[in-house]
């Protein structure tokens, strides 16, 4: 089966785009850096793949909470390109992780009106793998209710250069002016070119940094970083924090008179 690629994608990011907070003071896109599993295990004296097996748990309950708290785009940070750096043993057990993941929930995120994408670069990525993803993504290509993205082999930077390389050849090509490249230009290159940018970023485990991840569509995005590690973070936290954003008052640069 061909995959589309960002490129393939970013043709038709101009009409696809919505505006995240078009309705109400909610988050619209919620995005969730998912630390803490190898901790929590740690802590229960397991090895570090029970706590991710305890946390992709965690993710079927936090995407079920979104409909219900006004959520419409959910996107979770799964494996990044830095973690290829953890042991043979964690990073195998991962990938199988993310195959029988993919495996288990597809039928009950078809039945739930969910649309999975997958951002990130899949060439180091099996062939195994990279067949789930694709088939996910063409089957729940239809879904509305909720747009769950999973940022797999992903990392902000990679993003961004794969895109910059991707717009060079374009210029090169002749397909697009280089007068023409501004700020609004390269987003339709980024894997997420087809989203609105998250409006809140949450972080759990207590680390206090964004770990390259969406650099570029979180510039104005609010942060929640929580002790929680992520098998433990429950649906009440999550409303919890889509509360605390309602209060907020985003002026991205301007100033309330």
């Amino acid at each position: 089966m061909a995959r589309a690629t960002p490129r393939d994608i970013s043709v038709t990011c101009d009409s696809a785009v919505e505006t995240s907070s078009a309705a109400g003071r909610g988050p619209r896109h919620v995005a969730i850096i998912m630390d803490g599993n190898g901790r929590w295990a740690t802590m229960r004296g397991r090895p570090r793949l029970f706590g991710h097996h305890a946390g992709a748990k965690r993710v079927r309950e936090i995407v079920e909470a979104c409909p219900d708290l006004g959520v419409k785009y959910l996107t979770i940070f799964a494996f990044s390109t830095e973690n290829w750096k953890r042991t043979q043993v964690e990073v195998a057990g991962l990938m199988s992780l993310f195959r029988r993941y993919i495996t288990r929930e597809t039928r009950q995120l078809c039945d739930e009106g969910v649309r999975v994408r997958f951002i990130g670069d899949r060439v180091r990525l099996d062939a195994k793998l990279v067949s789930l993803m694709d088939t996910l993504e063409l089957m729940t290509a239809q879904n509305d209710k909720v747009h769950l993205t999973i940022a797999l082999n992903y990392g902000s930077r990679d993003e961004v250069a794969r895109a910059t390389k991707r717009l060079a050849e374009d210029v090169a090509q002749g397909r697009l002016d280089p007068k023409d490249v501004d700020e609004e230009t390269l987003p339709k290159y980024l894997d997420t070119c087809v989203l609105p940018d998250p409006d809140l970023v949450i972080r759990t485990s207590g680390e206090a940094r964004i770990s390259n991840f969406l650099l570029w569509q979180s510039a104005y995005a609010e942060y929640e970083f929580v002790d929680t590690l992520w098998p433990d973070f429950t649906r009440a936290e999550f409303a919890r924090l889509l509360d605390s954003y309602s209060a907020r008052d985003r002026r991205f640069g301007a100033v309330t008179v």
